[in-house]
């Protein structure tokens, strides 16, 4: 027997059970966007390495240690996208979208990292992004936070998901923050692990999210990001918790909050929940004002956030948040005799042609009513449709209930059109 082949690890299937979840999710996220004017785009897979290199950071742990990137034939270095605001940008700038333009634009599908796989954590992820282009203003930023927390709703998990939010500045008092912070650490480098040390010179604002109980006691008495505000971004960020005061959204300030990308200035934000153990962000986004000039477009403000979908289905799942899920099948079509077996599937056409949204599946392989009976019940119809030669021969259906204590009803094909539409209204 050949050896079985199997999926590279961390790189999951998405089996039938699992699948109505997703759909489920992907359909609330795609409604919620909606509702707020914000268009689909879509882009590829692979991109040019050099792409995320000048967005994410050279020295960022993503760009380092967990892309996969490869040469082409042509000897070009291409990477597996491992975010999606990059490419975002990218396709904005080569078609045109953002200058002196506004655009509200989302986007869903898989990206790449090669990080140890966990519970949530996987090679190949599924995000959900939202980007809006061209606003400066922290109206923008108050619409997307009200976004996720319309989402939280809708999903059923408000009371499980905390917003913490915090204010990076400018690129300039950002930079002189980092001179601040960089000192404030050599001055307590023997409390400092391989990490935080690498990172101390290259990437110091990530050494504020360590998880190093002893760095974290040091870090109390660290400089603070907030004392380097410049005056602009201070009123930004006033007027951005203004809105959320108003709107009656609560959050925590938290100025150890940098998140992981070099991109990111003034406002950043994460929703975190204490319900998925230590992989605790749900979503997380921020203020990008610079990234669209340093990939070759022209100044453009911009905002958006990401949310890892696997860890959203894992927190629905977690909290008993899933609901009700939709059927794959309403009606199972069984039929007995060669007659009766040609005609089952042209019947089942006119059902779904005259009842909008119906889900019929038709039994194919033959076999006794006993076996196909056996299988209607496995799909998880209502009801089964009974075609024998007597019922062709005089254009009336059996109707079986599968799910309720009913008997059996002998009616013609409009009387099960009609109770078809009222079984699934």
């Amino acid at each position: 027997m050949a050896k079985q082949i199997q999926a590279i690890r961390g790189m999951n299937d998405c089996l039938p059970g699992d699948t109505q979840i997703w759909q489920k999710v992907e359909g609330i996220l795609r409604e919620t966007v909606a509702s707020y004017g914000y268009q689909e785009i879509r882009f590829p897979i692979v991109e040019s390495t050099d792409l995320f290199k000048r967005s994410i950071g050279e020295v960022t742990d993503i760009v380092e240690k967990e892309m996969y990137t490869f040469a082409d034939r042509n000897g070009d270095s291409l990477t597996l996208r491992p975010e999606g605001t990059a490419v975002c940008v990218r396709a904005g700038n080569e078609n045109g979208l953002l200058y002196n333009q506004e655009q509200r634009l989302w986007y869903m599908g898989p990206m790449f990292r090669h990080e140890r796989p966990q519970k949530g954590r996987y090679r190949q992820f599924h995000q959900f992004g939202l980007e809006a282009f061209g606003v400066a203003t922290a109206d923008i930023d108050a619409e997307v936070i009200l976004l996720t927390a319309r989402l939280w709703k809708a999903f059923g998990i408000s009371d499980y998901v905390r917003l913490e939010l915090n204010s990076l500045g400018s690129n300039e008092a950002r930079a002189n923050y980092r001179d601040a912070l960089v000192a404030f650490l050599e001055q307590h480098i023997d409390v400092l692990d391989e990490d935080a040390k690498r990172r101390m010179y290259s990437n110091p604002l990530r050494v504020l999210d360590t998880k190093n109980a002893d760095i974290q006691a040091v870090l109390v008495d660290a400089p603070k990001l907030s004392e380097h505000l410049d005056e602009e971004s201070r009123e930004h960020f006033a007027n951005l918790c203004e809105r959320l005061d108003a709107a009656g959204i609560q959050y925590q300030v938290n100025e150890k909050l940098v998140r992981g990308l070099d991109y990111y200035n003034r406002t950043v934000f994460e929703w975190v929940t204490d319900s998925l153990g230590a992989q605790g962000t749900v979503c997380a986004g921020g203020r990008y004002d610079g990234l669209v000039e340093q990939l070759g477009g022209k100044a453009t403000p911009a905002v958006g956030f990401a949310m890892g979908m696997e860890r959203l289905v894992l927190l629905l799942q977690a909290l008993e948040c899933v609901g009700e899920l939709r059927r794959d099948v309403d009606v199972y079509v069984a039929a007995m005799g060669d007659k009766a077996s040609i005609a089952a599937p042209v019947i089942a056409e006119e059902l779904r042609t005259s009842v909008a949204g119906l889900r019929v599946m038709v039994h194919a392989g033959g076999g006794n009513f006993k076996k196909q009976f056996k299988r209607a019940d496995k799909s998880g119809a209502l009801v089964a449709l009974i075609f024998g030669e007597d019922e062709l021969a005089q254009g009336v259906v059996t109707v079986k209930y599968l799910r309720e204590e009913k008997e059996q009803v002998t009616l013609s094909i409009n009387e099960v059109k009609t109770l078809l539409a009222d079984l699934i209204a």
